[in-house]
């Protein structure tokens, strides 16, 4: 797709325009749209720009420079082969060399699944470059004294799912199988109406059994996701398999490491945090007392939403609801 061809479902080829831009040592791939205030949509796994379809138009008419990046390791961006390339200090990076890319000082973050810790880091790294942070999904995690992979593994033992994700190669090659069928299934494990959903479980892998054993069959697709939808996500991740995005997982140990002189650094930055009450990720222990107290870390958090009936892909499922959310809060800031 080029700067004259639209993006599918968004319209005139004068509303969503795509180019590339040169980031931290990376070429990565940006779609936009509008123009005054910076406001950056940071996609999640596995998605690329194009989770953000719906948010667009609204935002830009509501006078904002939209920009939705594909992420490092996703879409049309560089895939770096080095794992300990994906490292949060890499992904923010990234966002910080991207607001320099486009003339900017500051920006607004939005952030997705993945896209909230890297919005939530970019923050507390480079405060001066954040303007305001809208987190969807997972909300703020302060560094603890043991990273969250090792603290979720003491907790629920070896089976917790992110140690399935580790592996290099495995869980890539279980999706890469039948990429279609595998974002299916993915999709239909976090959405609203999906059966984890409305009898939620811990994500744990059976013994001698592979992150795909957690996942339902492709079947029907949600109401939120359209054929032409799907086919957009299966050509890019058909193209780019799925070990850049799985690569996150993989630096979880590395960024606690690196992260340390950053342990008990406050988080000023204005924010607002939005999850769907039926989503998965924010049912693991503990979270749900971190939330109810998310302001303690938080101080300049504006509110809490949480979306009746959503699951985990927030702004699809819900997108009227969610961009009206975002646009109160950039009112406010």
């Amino acid at each position: 797709m080029n700067d004259s061809q639209a993006a599918p479902g968004q319209g005139p080829t004068t509303e969503v325009t795509h180019r590339f831009v040169e980031t931290n040592g990376i070429r990565m791939h940006i779609a936009e749209q509008g123009e005054g205030p910076l406001v950056v949509l940071l996609h999640g796994f596995p998605e690329t720009w194009y989770s953000w379809r719906h948010q667009f138009a609204a935002l830009a008419a509501a006078g904002y420079h939209v920009v939705a990046p594909d992420q490092r390791g996703y879409g049309r961006t560089d895939r770096p082969e080095a794992v300990e390339q994906y490292s949060q200090l890499h992904l923010v990076g990234d966002v910080v060399g991207l607001i320099d890319a486009l003339g900017e000082e500051q920006a607004v973050l939005v952030g997705h699944d993945w896209g909230s810790p890297v919005a939530w880091n970019t923050a507390l790294l480079r405060p001066d470059r954040v303007r305001g942070i809208a987190a969807l999904g997972l909300p703020y995690l302060p560094r603890g004294p043991v990273s969250a992979l090792a603290g979720m593994t003491q907790g629920l033992g070896p089976g917790f799912y992110m140690n399935q994700l580790q592996q290099p190669g495995v869980a890539d090659a279980e999706l890469a199988r039948d990429p279609r069928a595998g974002l299916l299934r993915v999709f239909r494990w976090g959405f609203g109406d999906s059966p984890q959903a409305e009898a939620p479980t811990l994500p744990l892998v059976p013994e001698g059994g592979s992150f795909a054993d957690l996942l339902p069959e492709a079947g029907a697709l949600p109401d939120w996701l359209t054929e032409a939808d799907l086919d957009v996500y299966a050509a890019d991740f058909a193209r780019t398999g799925f070990t850049g995005g799985l690569n996150w997982w993989r630096t979880m140990e590395l960024s606690w490491e690196l992260t340390a002189p950053w342990q008990g650094a406050p988080m000023t930055t204005p924010a607002v945090y939005l999850y769907g009450e039926r989503d998965g990720s924010v049912q693991l222990p503990g979270l749900d007392q971190l939330i109810a107290n998310l302001q303690v870390f938080v101080p300049n958090l504006t509110r809490t939403v949480v979306l009746p009936g959503v699951g985990h892909w927030t702004q699809q499922e819900r997108p009227d609801e969610v961009t009206a959310e975002l646009l109160k809060f950039l009112g406010g800031l």
